[in-house]
């Protein structure tokens, strides 16, 4: 019989083990190479089961698990969306994932997604606009500014070169941090009083917030022709 040593050890990557590969490969750097690795997924992109995420949504918020596999490899992610918990003290987004080998089934890596969700989400989003916004944009709205407004900031001025911000949020405490936390970082940025204000004149317009009371974030109206909108 053969012995494979360490089977039944899977590798584990935690939070902390994730803030410092980001610290150490630099966040700029790693946005990039991951908007690479997206890109690239996005072109094999029949090579994936499409399975529908599997959601259950409380008053709360929502639960989802999101599985695929591209005949290879298999994995999925739990994530939560609870935009009530900013007021609890607890963070809004939480993720796990499981990478497995389709060949025999064994898990290969139990990992920490929070973190790596936040940096996934701001890379794609660039990704589309690399492609769908203007050439040579340099503005961007932010509407929504908690934690994934700061990692989509950086993402677009990594990937575009997006170097001027005009934020807004219905908590203006939570713009004044966002532009607190991005500076220094070679960004010209404005806290705006209204969405109207924010997307006033800009290239890009995101949206970031889950918030279902606020659904409605933007009207026909606020949008001008040529502009990109990531919601």
């Amino acid at each position: 019989m053969t012995v494979i040593p360490n089977l039944n050890i899977v590798p584990f990557v935690s939070v902390d083990h994730m803030m410092k590969l980001v610290l150490r490969v630099g966040i700029d750097t790693f946005l990039r190479e991951l908007a690479d690795v997206v890109e690239e997924d996005f072109r094999r992109w029949e090579s994936f089961d499409k399975t529908p995420r599997i959601a259950s949504h409380s008053k709360e918020g929502v639960i989802e698990l999101m599985p695929t596999s591209d005949g290879t490899l298999y994995g999925f992610k739990y994530v939560n969306g609870h935009p009530k918990n900013m007021k609890e003290g607890r963070q809004t987004v939480t993720a796990f994932g499981v990478l497995s080998d389709v060949g025999n089934g064994y898990p290969l890596l139990l990992t920490e997604m929070t973190i790596l969700t936040a940096l996934r989400t701001a890379a794609t989003s660039a990704v589309a606009a690399k492609y769908l916004a203007r050439p040579n944009s340099r503005s961007m709205a932010i509407i929504g500014n908690g934690a994934q407004s700061e990692f989509q900031a950086r993402a677009f001025k990594a990937i575009l070169g997006i170097d001027t911000l005009r934020l807004f949020d219905i908590d203006r405490s939570a713009s004044e941090k966002c532009a607190r936390n991005l500076g220094g970082q070679g960004f010209a940025i404005e806290i705006c009083d209204s969405a109207e204000e924010a997307v006033e004149g800009t290239d890009i317009i995101t949206t970031v917030t889950a918030d279902k009371q606020y659904a409605t974030i933007l009207t026909d109206n606020m949008v001008g022709p040529g502009i990109h909108i990531n919601a």
